[in-house]
């Protein structure tokens, strides 16, 4: 049987009562799953599900008010990530920063980016996720005068990031944005061509 569908052993929040929530949480996490499952890291849809609900991403968590403020955005996505680290271990998976990044910031992509909020002020301050093909053309079109940097992280491979590393990266973003959401830098992510 596929690892997409093998039988649930956690509580389905769907179960009761299938909603258009119910659905985008299921997509979101889906997604998270797919893009953050990586060679010495993979896991299934369900286990990705169940460490995003444990950092809090339910089916109830899909209003953009309920986001950390754009001053406490960095913080929280650092509680977010070590929470996400925490529940994989649990799982006897060992996630970096670099794939809690990039579960949980895929995940609010779906939810909140595409859900309709991308002006939002709390959505546009999200954090983008970051893989291989991003950081590729960001070095390329040396974005923000910070071809290095980017090179040096694609050599380090998204799914290695430390907490600090993502962070510098992070702030890479904002700087060369200049004001702009951060979802915008995702116009380098070219898995599309």
């Amino acid at each position: 049987m596929s690892e997409e569908i093998e039988a649930s052993s956690a509580p389905d929040p769907c179960a009761s009562s299938y909603t258009i929530e119910c659905h985008h949480h299921r997509f979101a996490a889906w997604a998270a799953r797919r893009a953050a499952s990586v060679k010495g890291c993979r896991f299934r849809v369900e286990q990705g599900r169940v460490i995003l609900e444990a950092c809090g991403f339910g089916v109830d968590f899909a209003r953009p008010e309920q986001l950390p403020t754009p001053e406490r955005v960095d913080n929280q996505q650092r509680r977010w990530r070590t929470d996400a680290i925490q529940a994989a271990r649990s799982q006897e998976l060992a996630f970096t920063h670099g794939v809690a990044g990039k579960l949980i910031n895929v995940y609010l992509k779906c939810r909140f980016v595409f859900g309709r909020y991308y002006s939002h002020q709390r959505v546009r301050s999200l954090h983008p996720p970051i893989d291989d093909v991003l950081l590729t053309t960001l070095g390329d079109r040396n974005v923000g005068g910070y071809a290095e940097h980017w090179r040096q992280a694609r050599r380090t491979r998204w799914s290695k990031l430390s907490s600090e590393q993502h962070e510098e990266l992070i702030g890479l973003m904002r700087q060369s944005l200049k004001g702009e959401p951060l979802w915008k830098i995702e116009e380098y992510w070219k898995c599309n061509q």
